[in-house]
């Protein structure tokens, strides 16, 4: 049996939850792959600094380019987070020849094409694995498990934080401050917030995978990012009544006349989003992940677990570890690239293109002629209307008013919202989200 050394670049909650997990399983990985993985050394910010998992003082030090030169250090794992240091590190290792493993979401989706020519031109593989959705095996499904499908539509529940937050506004009809006040207290959520709550985190995930699923790199600024700070249980009930639930969905879908095409134009958001309670999705509760993939030949898949979190995460770079291990041995290289550009001429579709139904809820007077004025506006902008909901029993002098519009361009939508914004019987900005069947 082989001995590989790795060099640990970070010891906190991810990098310790990995040395822990070599510990735990080490034995098992090599009695499964017939290569063992041992730690050569690790690199921290600082030495007493807390951790979840204790590392040996010995093996511990705080230069990680003495780790990355070492001659005896054969992988490296970037676990330090950020964006900077992260791709120093990463870039280094690779220019020495060495396999990176990261789980660097932000590392990935700002210098991923730029890391992946690096990992090419230096013949060295880029792990990444655990960068999206922590222990799921999303990345390797993708790459590997269907690489002879086309992919044509992806819809990724990607962030913890939100999903916890809007399974208990929907179970106990709190309010969004309330519930993320808790979700602080309890650890689910960061202080500040606004990375999860606000869209960004699952960005990351979200554009990640559409480039991996699709051949070619999806930027950041490409991506319609809404978050969820608006929600309300007034959405949630009335979405309820409907037969929906509402997740921050990241939406990854092929236009139908592109899916033969080696020039792909791919819808690609993360939003706030009503799906059918019947899906499999609505039943994604709590802390957890869940990834649906559509492939021409397999049809539909959906890969469910944890997230985030040390342990869940230690199991991807375990994974990862594993492949760069066998590798090594086998001198082979890599087996697969870490990303492959097959679809040069592939494009975002912009947001106001995108087409799909809608949730709306306005807050009107409640008189004669109101419900008219709005469809006005909708049918000049040829936007049709599926349903309406105005309930009854609502004190004060205005009410909510729910539309279930057809398909629409998002763009057009937005405009007509902007007109019946200015109406006077309109007494607050329109609410609109994003609804999808998934069939």
């Amino acid at each position: 049996m082989q001995t590989f050394n790795l060099g640990m670049i970070g010891g906190g909650t991810v990098g310790s939850g990995v040395f822990h997990a070599l510990q735990v399983n080490g034995d098992l990985l090599a009695a499964r792959t017939g290569v063992n993985i041992k730690v050569r050394k690790v690199a921290v910010k600082a030495l007493d600094e807390p951790r979840p998992y204790e590392i040996p003082a010995s093996l511990m030090c705080t230069d990680w380019k003495s780790v990355v030169h070492d001659p005896e250090v054969h992988i490296v794992t970037e676990l330090v987070g950020g964006t900077t240091l992260a791709k120093d590190i990463t870039l280094a290792a690779l220019k020495l020849g060495k396999p990176v493993v990261t789980a660097n979401k932000a590392l990935i989706s700002k210098h991923g094409k730029e890391l992946f020519a690096a990992a090419r031109d230096c013949g060295a593989p880029l792990h990444y694995e655990a960068s999206v959705c922590g222990g799921i095996p999303i990345i390797k499904s993708l790459r590997e498990g269907l690489v002879g499908n086309r992919i044509t539509q992806v819809y990724a529940i990607a962030n913890g934080t939100c999903n916890y937050i809007l399974t208990r506004m929907q179970r106990e009809g709190a309010e969004f401050k309330t519930v993320l006040a808790e979700a602080q207290a309890h650890g689910y959520a960061e202080t500040p917030p606004d990375l999860d709550i606000d869209g960004w985190d699952s960005q990351h995930k979200v554009g990640i995978l559409a480039s991996l699923a699709h051949g070619f790199w999806v930027r950041d600024e490409e991506i319609h990012v809404e978050g969820i700070r608006d929600i309300t249980p007034v959405d949630i009930r009335f979405a309820d009544q409907l037969g929906y639930v509402i997740k921050l969905l990241g939406i990854i879908a092929q236009d139908d006349s592109t899916r033969d095409s080696s020039s792909p134009r791919i819808q690609v958001s993360v939003c706030p989003t009503l799906i059918p309670k019947s899906h499999p999705l609505a039943g994604v509760s709590d802390v957890f992940n869940a990834v649906f993939v559509r492939g021409d030949l397999v049809g539909d898949t959906l890969f469910y677990g944890r997230g985030a979190g040390k342990d869940a995460t230690a199991s991807a770079v375990l994974s990862d570890l594993a492949d760069a291990a066998l590798d090594l041995k086998m001198g082979t290289g890599h087996r697969l690239p870490p990303f492959v550009s097959f679809a040069r001429e592939g494009a975002v579709v912009p947001h106001g293109e995108a087409v799909s139904e809608h949730f709306v809820r306005l807050t009107v007077v409640d008189k004669p002629g109101t419900l008219a004025r709005v469809a006005s506006i909708l049918g000049e902008a040829s936007i049709g209307i599926r349903s309406v909901i105005q309930p009854e029993g609502h004190e004060g002098d205005s009410v909510p008013l729910i539309l279930m519009l057809h398909d629409a361009p998002a763009g057009a939508v937005k405009s007509a919202m902007d007109r019946i914004a200015g109406l006077d019987v309109v007494k607050a900005r329109p609410v609109t989200m994003r609804v999808e069947s998934l069939e």
